[in-house]
């Protein structure tokens, strides 16, 4: 059975080209005009990666720091104790604690969206696999949230200042979110090519054939704009 849309989606989709492959700069454009939600809607990125998810040696995962943020306040929440408790307070984390906190959260609680932890703390935050894993929130040090105490500012500072985290799924697709409709088309780019080099310089050394086979940009209630590969895979803050 076809799915229906509603009129907007309709209206919408009459300004795609189904079978072109735009440029970055062009799909930035038409996705900000082809945006019909009452509220400020996220523009996403979905690349389609030439690998097998089930190969260990073809896993894809990494963090960047986009430019402009994703147009959302960042709650932060830090696992630490003693001198880690205190320089995580003092960076303005805005949850911090010890084994109180890991029973809260054990119970349920996830008013957060990054979970940082210091070392130490790792033994005993591991046990919350069950409830961060699934939600994308256990700390870990290829991600950068597993840091020593001295560190934690820095990482907290990076958290807020628009951290993101990507890694490849089931289905061999990566999908990030790189800003909001309401962001300029310069701002979109910006965070668009931050993603973009991230994951091409995270090209695992066990891949085989061509990498990046698609890409894809749209709006959450959006139609997908197909990208063109060549401009998009030469994007660089250089």
């Amino acid at each position: 059975m076809a799915v229906k849309h509603g009129k907007k989606y309709e209206e919408a989709l009459k300004m795609l080209d189904p079978v072109k492959e735009y440029s970055p700069e062009e799909a930035v454009g038409l996705a900000k005009k082809m945006s019909y939600a009452k509220f400020d809607e996220t523009v996403e990125l979905h690349l389609r990666l030439g690998l097998d998810p089930k190969n260990s040696a073809q896993q894809v995962r990494g963090v960047t720091l986009l430019p402009h943020g994703l147009g959302k306040t960042v709650r932060v929440l830090v696992f630490a104790q003693g001198e880690g408790e205190k320089s995580a307070r003092e960076a303005g984390a805005d949850t911090v604690g010890g084994d109180d906190l890991i029973q809260k959260v054990n119970e349920g609680w996830l008013d957060f969206d990054v979970a940082i932890a210091t070392p130490d703390m790792m033994g005993k935050v591991g046990k919350l696999g069950r409830v961060l894993g699934r939600k994308g929130l256990m700390p870990n040090p290829k991600s950068g949230t597993v840091v020593a105490a001295a560190e934690l500012p820095q990482a907290i500072k990076d958290a807020r200042k628009g951290r993101l985290e990507f890694k490849l799924d089931r289905t061999a697709i990566i999908h990030v979110p790189v800003g909001k409709v309401s962001f300029t088309e310069d701002k979109l780019m910006d965070n668009l090519t931050a993603v973009v080099e991230s994951v091409v310089k995270a090209k695992p050394t066990g891949a085989k054939g061509q990498y990046i086979k698609s890409a894809s940009l749209n709006t959450t209630l959006g139609v997908g704009i197909k990208l063109d590969l060549k401009p998009t895979l030469s994007l660089t803050s250089a």
